[in-house]
Parts: structure tokens; sequence; C-alpha cells
């Protein structure tokens, strides 16, 4: 479904990613892991369209997207979960989830289905986005981002920061979707909770990928976890 393929991008005169390669097949949960400032939300933001590629390739069902507006990458079917979340804070919470939602016929994912999902959005949905808690918040910002159906999901740190009971929903919520076939990568730092739900990990350093396995092969290998991830 996506597949990228040597990779480089980076900021002004800084180089971050050095020919980056790796793919996810349609159904798949996969995930960048590493430590910060290796270029896995530089990736993100050159999949989206946030930042244009210096090289590379990077294709989605066949077609190339490298630098395509972020617009017309998100109306082909893929959809964030931005790090730090970015909700609206001035409009209400159902506000928020309307303002990209695209429906279309035979679309997976309404309003009320999100609701289904996160019951507390139902429970607040007239208030406004800036007093929700940090965890209410990346609820929101997850429901948003269902709300434009995507084929691809991506989540950047989703559940960074948030209390134990919260990042257990949101687990939960990943593992429905999983299990509904949705498409996802995911990058975050708690391996545990990705052990049950990530088909591959791909470990990221220094603007490449230096290792791709199950969860199962990273465990079985303490001093590879150590190497890259300092656990």
């Amino acid at each position: 479904m996506l597949t990228v393929d040597g990779l480089e991008a980076g900021y002004a005169q800084s180089r971050v990613l050095f020919g980056l390669s790796f793919e996810a097949r349609a159904g798949e949960v996969i995930s960048l892991i590493g430590r910060n400032g290796m270029g896995k939300t530089t990736t993100v933001r050159a999949i989206m369209g946030m930042t244009r590629p210096r090289g590379g390739r990077i294709s989605f069902d066949g077609r190339a997207i490298a630098g395509l507006a972020p617009n017309v990458i998100a109306r082909l079917g893929l959809g964030l979960v931005p790090e730090g979340r970015r909700i609206f804070a001035s409009l209400t919470v159902e506000e928020n989830l309307v303002a990209t939602a695209r429906p279309r016929p035979g679309a997976q994912w309404n309003l009320e289905r999100v609701v289904a999902l996160f019951p507390r959005l139902g429970e607040r949905r007239r208030q406004s986005a800036r007093t929700l808690s940090g965890g209410e918040q990346q609820m929101l910002a997850i429901g948003r981002a269902l709300l434009t159906n995507p084929r691809f999901l991506i989540l950047d740190e989703a559940t960074e920061g948030l209390a134990p009971l919260i990042r257990a929903e949101i687990w939960r919520c990943l593992h429905e979707l999983k299990a509904a076939g949705q498409t996802i990568l995911v990058i975050d730092k708690n391996l545990a909770e990705m052990a049950t739900l990530v088909d591959r990990h791909h470990i990221v350093e220094k603007g490449r990928v230096v290792w791709s396995g199950t969860p199962g092969d990273l465990n079985r290998d303490a001093a590879l976890a150590h190497r890259y991830l300092g656990v």
C-alpha cells in the first residue's frame, strides 16, 4: 500500500533522512521506533507532504506522492494524528470533528461511530476543545483523523505524556481499528503496549531504517534493543 524507498529529507542546510526505506501492506500495523531526533517525525512530514523530499520515492497504491501538496495526499486516503495533537482549541469538540470530515458513500466513519469509539467525546461534544484534558484532546485528534475516512492512518506519539488509564484506552482503540482491517503506521516508545498490536517494527537510526522485524524478534534480542532504543 505504502512504499518509502531511499527517502532523503531535511530542513534548510540540515539533512535528516539518508536513504530511509520501508513499506506497509494493506491491513498491516507497522511502527517506526528509535531514539528522539533520529528522523521519525521528518519521515511522517515527508509522507504527508509537509516537508518536501530531496530524494527517493514515496508511493501510495502505486502512485508517486512525493512532493504533492498535503491536501492532495490527504484526499488520496492518508490520515494523520500529529505529534502534539494540534486540535483547534477555539472550536467545540463536535466542530473539531466535522471541520475536516470527509463523508462519502459507503464511508466507514461518521460522527456517531467516532463518539461510540470514544464516549467521552460524546459527553463533551458542545465543550470548547481547550477545556479538555490532554487525554481527551488526544482522543479528539484521533477521532478527527478517522473522520477523514483514511485508508492509511499515521499516529505520531499518540500516547506520549498521557496517564496510564488514558493510554490503555488509546491502545484499545488501535486494537479495534486493526481488527477492522485499518492499515496503521504508529510511532511510539511503549514497546510493551505495541507488542500485541504491531506486525513489524522498523528501527530508525540517524535517518535510516537499520533493522526491521516482529515484536517477538525484538524482544528476543536484548542487545539490539539496548543499542538502538536504550531499553
